[in-house]
C-alpha cells in the first residue's frame, strides 16, 4: 500500500485555510477601500442638484457672481469624488449617466452665459432628474459593493468551516484513532501484556510509530521473558540453596546432638543418598596408621565399581578420609563438598570432645590414685609392719603350724592387695596424659618392657571414635592383667597384642605368647586378677576367652589371629607365627559398625 506523508496532508490543509483567509482579507480590504469615495460622490453628485437651483437665480444676472459659481459647479462636477465614476472599475450605467450629466451641463452652462433663464428653468427639471438618477445609480453600485462583500465573507467562512469539518473528520478518523490504538496498546504493554495488534495506517509518520512500538514491545516482550526465566532461575536456586542448607542444617544437628556413631553416619548418608538420588554413596575415614573405615549407605557399594567421585575430608593439614559416590546423573558438587566440609568438622569436633573427655577421666583417676595411694596404700603398708611385728613378738608357746599358716595367708593377702593396688595406681596414672588408648597401652607397654626381656609387641587397628573414653580403662586394665600374667607365669619369650575390629563388628583385644600353654592359666582361674578380668569384660557386655594358640582348638574367630601380624620379627625367630603358648582375647561389641577398607 502506498504510504502519504500525514504531516504533508496537514500542512495542506493549513495552507488552504490560510490561503482562504487570507483571499477573503485582501478581497474584503479592497471592497473597502474602493467603496471609500462612495459617499462622497453621492454627496458631490447631492450638492450638484443643490447647485443648479442656484445658478437659476444668476441666469439672468450676468454678473461676475454668475460666473463664479458657474465655475463652482464645474469643480465638484469634475472632483475627485466622481472621476471614479468614469473609471474602468465603475459599472457602464454610472459612467454613461456622469457623461449625460456632463452633456446636460454644457447645455445648462450655455443657457446662463446667454442669461437665457427661461430656457435654463425648462430645462432643469430634466438636469436635476439627471442628477438623482446619477445619484440612484452611485447608491445602488455601493449598496451591490457591500452586498459582494457580505455573500462573500458569508461564502468564505462557509467554505473554511466546511474545510475545518473535512480536516477535523480527516484528522479523527486517520490520526485519532490510530493514535488511541496505539496508546491503548501502550497501556496494554505497561500492564506486561505484550501479544497487542497494531493498528494499520496509510501515513508514513503513523506507521513509522506503529512499528518503533511493536518492535519496543518485542523487545519488552523478549526482555521480559529472559527476566522471568532468570528470576524463576533464581528463584528455583534459591529454593533448591535454602533446602539444601536446611539439609546440611538438619543433618548437622543429628550428627552433634549425640554421639557419632556407625548408626548416626549411616543414617546421614542415607539422607544425603535419598536428597539427592545417586546410586552408591559410602564414607571412608582413615587415621594414621590404621585401617580404613567404611561406612556405606543402604544399598552397599559394587566391587566392580570404576568410576566415582570423591570429595576428601580435609581439616586443615590433616586428611580425614573421603566421601565416595556413584551417579549415573550429574553431581551437585558444592551439596557434597559441604557436606564432606560438615562431616569433618563433626568428625574433628567428635573426637576433640573424647579427648576432652578421657582427659577428664584421666585427671579424675589420677586424683583417684593419688587418694587411694595416700589412704589406702598407707593402710596396707601399715598391715604389712604389723604383721610382721605381731610375728616376732609372738610368744612360742602361742605358736602352731594353724597360727603360721594363718599369719602367712593374712601376710600373702596384704601383699597381693597392695600388689593389686600397685597395679591399679600404675594404670590410672600411665594414662593420665594420653590423649588415646594406642598412645595410653604403647606408654603401658614400656614400662612392662623395662622390667623384662620379654619382647612385646602391639598391632592397634582400633579408630578413635568406635570406643568410648569410659571403656579405655577397662581395655587397659584387662590388657594389663593378661600381659603380666604372661610375664610372669608363661615362660614365654615373645607376646603379641593386637587390637583390631572383626567382620561382625566386634572389638577383639588378644594376648598371645609362646609360653608353657594354657595350663597355668587353669591353675589360676581362682587367682584374684583373672576374676576382675571376668568383671571388667561383663562392664563391657563382651567376654574373655582364655584358649591355646592351637588354631584347631580355638573358637570361629579367635582363629584368624594367629596370622601374621604387621610390624612382628620374623618366622625364623618364632615372631610372625605361634603355633603355641596361650591367647587371652577380649571380645566385646563396638559402638558402631562398620566394615573394613
Amino acid at each position: 500500500m502506498k504510504r502519504g506523508s500525514l504531516t504533508s496532508k496537514i500542512l495542506g490543509l493549513m495552507l488552504v485555510l490560510i490561503l482562504l483567509s487570507s483571499s477573503l482579507a485582501i478581497f474584503a480590504i479592497i471592497n473597502l477601500s474602493y467603496s471609500l469615495g462612495d459617499a462622497k460622490a453621492i454627496n458631490a453628485s447631492g450638492s450638484l442638484r443643490m447647485q443648479s437651483y442656484r445658478l437659476m437665480f444668476y441666469a439672468n444676472s450676468g454678473s461676475d457672481a454668475a460666473q463664479e459659481k458657474i465655475t463652482e459647479f464645474e469643480n465638484t462636477l469634475h472632483s475627485e469624488a466622481l472621476q471614479p465614476s468614469t473609471g474602468w472599475l465603475s459599472p457602464k450605467k454610472i459612467a454613461e449617466q456622469y457623461q449625460l450629466v456632463i452633456d446636460k451641463w454644457l447645455v445648462m452652462k450655455y443657457y446662463i452665459e446667454q442669461e437665457n433663464s427661461r430656457d435654463y428653468a425648462a430645462s432643469l427639471k430634466d438636469f436635476v432628474d439627471t442628477i438623482d438618477l446619477l445619484v440612484l445609480e452611485m447608491e445602488h453600485h455601493a449598496a451591490f459593493k457591500l452586498r459582494l462583500l457580505a455573500a462573500s465573507q458569508i461564502f468564505g467562512l462557509g467554505l473554511m468551516l466546511a474545510i475545518a469539518f473535512l480536516a477535523v473528520r480527516f484528522t479523527k478518523r486517520k490520526v485519532v484513532v490510530p493514535l488511541q490504538q496505539l496508546m491503548e496498546s501502550a497501556n496494554t504493554i505497561s500492564k506486561g501484556n505484550f501479544e497487542i495488534e497494531m493498528p494499520e495506517t496509510e501515513y508514513i509518520e503513523l506507521t513509522a510509530l506503529t512499528h518503533a512500538l511493536q518492535k519496543t514491545a518485542r523487545e519488552l516482550a523478549t526482555l521480559y521473558g529472559n527476566l522471568e526465566s532468570q528470576v524463576a532461575e533464581k528463584t528455583l536456586a534459591l529454593t533448591r540453596a535454602n533446602n539444601e542448607l536446611a539439609f546440611l542444617y538438619d543433618n548437622l544437628l543429628t550428627l552433634n546432638a549425640k554421639k557419632l556413631d556407625y548408626k548416626a553416619l549411616k543414617a546421614a548418608l542415607n539422607k544425603l543418598k535419598d536428597y539427592e538420588s545417586i546410586d552408591y554413596l559410602r564414607l571412608i575415614i582413615q587415621y594414621p596408621e590404621q585401617e580404613l573405615e567404611v561406612v556405606e549407605a543402604d544399598g552397599g557399594w559394587p566391587e566392580d565399581a570404576q568410576h566415582s567421585t570423591r570429595f576428601p575430608l580435609q581439616f586443615e593439614q590433616a586428611d580425614l578420609g573421603y566421601l565416595e559416590l556413584i551417579s549415573a546423573q550429574d553431581t551437585n558438587t558444592p551439596l557434597f563438598k559441604n557436606f564432606a566440609i560438615m562431616l569433618t568438622r563433626s568428625i574433628v569436633i567428635h573426637n576433640a570432645t573424647e579427648q576432652r573427655q578421657q582427659l577428664a577421666l584421666m585427671e579424675e583417676r589420677g586424683v583417684i590414685a593419688r587418694e587411694l595411694h595416700d589412704s589406702l596404700g598407707q593402710v596396707l603398708s601399715f598391715l604389712k609392719i604389723q604383721i610382721s611385728l605381731l610375728r616376732k613378738n609372738l610368744d612360742h608357746s602361742c605358736r602352731s603350724p594353724a597360727v603360721e599358716s594363718q599369719l602367712t595367708e593374712i601376710n600373702e593377702g596384704v601383699s597381693t592387695a597392695y600388689v593389686q593396688l600397685r597395679e591399679l595406681l600404675s594404670t590410672f596414672r600411665l594414662t593420665i596424659k594420653e590423649p588415646n588408648l594406642k598412645n595410653a597401652m604403647e606408654a603401658m607397654l614400656e614400662q612392662l618392657r623395662a622390667n623384662t626381656d620379654i619382647k612385646i609387641h602391639l598391632d592397634y587397628k582400633l579408630s578413635p571414635q568406635w570406643l568410648e573414653a569410659k571403656q579405655h580403662i577397662h581395655i587397659l586394665q584387662i590388657t594389663r592383667e593378661a600381659t603380666l600374667n604372661a610375664i610372669k607365669h608363661a615362660n614365654a619369650s615373645l607376646i603379641n597384642i593386637r587390637c583390631y575390629k572383626d567382620d561382625n563388628g566386634m572389638v577383639n583385644i588378644s594376648v598371645s605368647d609362646n609360653g608353657i600353654g594354657i595350663g597355668y592359666l587353669k591353675e589360676r582361674d581362682q587367682h584374684f586378677g583373672i576374676g576382675i578380668m571376668h568383671e571388667r569384660a561383663s562392664k563391657l557386655a563382651g567376654t574373655v576367652v582364655f584358649s591355646s594358640n592351637d588354631t584347631h582348638t580355638n573358637s570361629k574367630g579367635i582363629a584368624e589371629q594367629d596370622q601374621q601380624i604387621p610390624g612382628t620379627p620374623s618366622e625364623s625367630n618364632n615372631a610372625s607365627h605361634l603355633s603355641q603358648g596361650t591367647k587371652v582375647t577380649l571380645v566385646f561389641p563396638s559402638q558402631q559398625e562398620p566394615t573394613h577398607g
